[in-house]
């Protein structure tokens, strides 16, 4: 297959984070050598080791060494040819990329990161929000995508509601409504078996919809329905079509930005009409919202968004839509996967979620769900071992020396947290899937997470450009892990799931979860 297309040049692109101010020549002397005798020491930039173009192409090629290798083990293959710092070559004018597996660099990247970090997000959808669709989106590319004041702005804006533990709790009930019905609708799908169809991975997306329309427009799509919303199939295909062509475009080598080729016209395509769809439904609630006014405290995210800032509160409602249907489901699927290979760790939390749910339809409140640490310890053990995305990533805040080697302000570092996470140099029993590592209290035979350096693990980022929306992800994660080991008993009876990358981490197995009733 060609060099371009194959060359799995996911972490060259997905990790480039815009420069701020010139990029230094990376040769020349700097402010920093008068001041710094750490920089005046360290190694050139360029020296740090680097397989050539011709090195990575050979790789790809049929027999090569990295032929056909899933995401995460390419990046371990990488670590043991080149160590633990590696530069990755910019081609057709991109910069060079660092990626790190050192978690002494992963704390200096993030504690010299400065006011405003950077974390270059997709150049196709900023183009879209800001040329194509400005009477929408104004000059906003969302927070994945702005950077600067712009970004800080929104931030700004946002944090006060979607990181508010009590606004999280608003949609508790909602939230929970939606998994129960879900529920009854996995009971039906399951064959004689009592296996789930190979096409569950859609029947989860649809959940995830379903789920993020409460959250951001107030709504219930109605997706779960017996007769399926053909306009909610519509915005899960658009989705997952506009990840996939802005993979091609911002990940893969293109000319996009000289010349509109014709993946570029079909992805502006599709993000108009989802535009179109979601618009539609955040218009609705307005209208339902200034028909039926609420009081202050039970203002739902969309309503205090809404008095604050208009466009950001559009803006938000779309992105969450947006990201928040293959991240979750996905991150959903790597727990259930891993309670169902470990029955001994499924029927602990079954009995600590018995503790609270008497039945199996007894309601989830924000009261009972507050001593669940089993539970929290289940997401987070599989969440190591089946995270969403491949790292963290940043621009370095100033000029920095990782490794002994020069990193000047504005270069673009990797940080790459998944392969640590199953080394069994940072997590005792790597491989095994532990929940008990994450307690509280230490448990005989399971070195605590406590021991390993917190920077390793951090599935949702750090600081100030962490994942605004953490607190919502977790919390339906929560819910839909206890309502399906609450009502069933979760078994795996296929080959090792396995994930593809393009975005983000997803599964490439079908999802034929074998799912036995509970007496009780």
């Amino acid at each position: 297959m060609a060099f371009l297309s194959s060359t799995r040049l996911y972490y060259v692109r997905s990790f480039q984070v815009s420069s701020i101010g010139f990029r230094r020549n990376l040769s020349a002397a700097t402010a920093s050598d008068a001041i710094d005798p750490e920089w005046q020491s360290a190694k050139p930039f360029k020296s740090i080791p680097s397989p050539s173009l011709m090195e990575m192409f050979r790789g790809f090629m049929k027999g090569g060494r990295y032929e056909g290798v899933p995401m995460a083990d390419f990046h371990r293959l990488l670590r043991e040819d080149y160590g633990n710092i590696v530069r990755i070559r910019g081609m057709l004018g991109k910069p060079d990329v660092v990626l790190t597996f050192e978690p002494q660099d992963f704390e200096k990247v993030f504690r010299t990161e400065g006011t405003w970090p950077v974390r270059r997000g997709m150049d196709t959808f900023t183009y879209y929000r800001t040329k194509v669709r400005p009477e929408i989106f104004g000059e906003s590319g969302g927070l994945a995508n702005e950077q600067g004041e712009k970004w800080q702005k929104m931030r700004t804006i946002s944090n006060p509601v979607m990181m508010q533990p009590k606004t999280v709790g608003l949609y508790v009930e909602q939230v929970d409504a939606v998994a129960r019905e879900f529920m009854e609708i996995v009971g039906t799908l399951r064959d004689a078996k009592n296996e789930l169809p190979a096409d569950f991975d859609q029947w989860l997306n649809r959940w995830a919809l379903e789920t993020v329309g409460v959250l951001a427009v107030d709504t219930r799509f109605g997706v779960l329905k017996s007769g399926e919303s053909e306009q909610a199939k519509r915005i899960i295909k658009l989705v997952r079509e506009s990840l996939d062509l802005s993979y091609r475009l911002d990940i893969e080598p293109s000319i996009w930005k000289i010349y509109p080729t014709p993946t570029f016209k079909k992805l502006m395509n599709v993000l108009d009409e989802l535009t179109n769809i979601i618009k539609a439904k955040v218009d609705d609630a307005l209208e339902k919202i200034d028909q039926n006014p609420t009081d202050t405290s039970n203002q739902s995210i969309l309503q205090k968004l809404l008095k604050v800032n208009k466009n950001v509160a559009v803006v938000m409602s779309l992105d969450i839509i947006g990201a928040g249907v293959d991240t979750t489901s996905s991150s959903t699927v790597g727990v259930l996967y891993s309670l169902a290979k470990n029955p001994e760790k499924q029927a602990r939390l079954r009995e600590e979620l018995r503790a609270i749910l008497p039945r199996k339809d007894s309601p989830l409140t924000t009261e009972n769900m507050r001593n669940l640490p089993y539970l929290r310890a289940c997401i987070k053990e599989g969440l190591r071992l089946y995270q969403p995305t491949v790292g963290n990533s940043r621009a370095a805040g100033r000029d920095i020396v990782l490794q002994g080697y020069r990193i000047p302000k504005g270069t673009d570092v990797a940080m790459m947290t998944s392969v640590l996470q199953r080394d069994n140099i940072f997590f005792d029993q790597a491989s095994q899937y532990l929940p008990e590592r994450w307690l509280a209290e230490r448990v005989d035979g399971v070195k605590s997470a406590k021991d390993t350096n917190p920077f390793i693990f951090l599935p949702f980022g750090f600081g100030a450009r962490s994942c605004v929306g953490k607190r919502l992800a977790m919390m339906e994660m929560e819910i839909i892990i206890a309502r399906f080991v609450r009502n069933y008993e979760l078994r795996w009876n296929y080959d090792e799931l396995k994930f593809k990358t393009n975005l983000i981490n997803t599964p490439s197995n079908p999802l034929q979860f074998q799912l036995m009733d509970l007496e009780c």
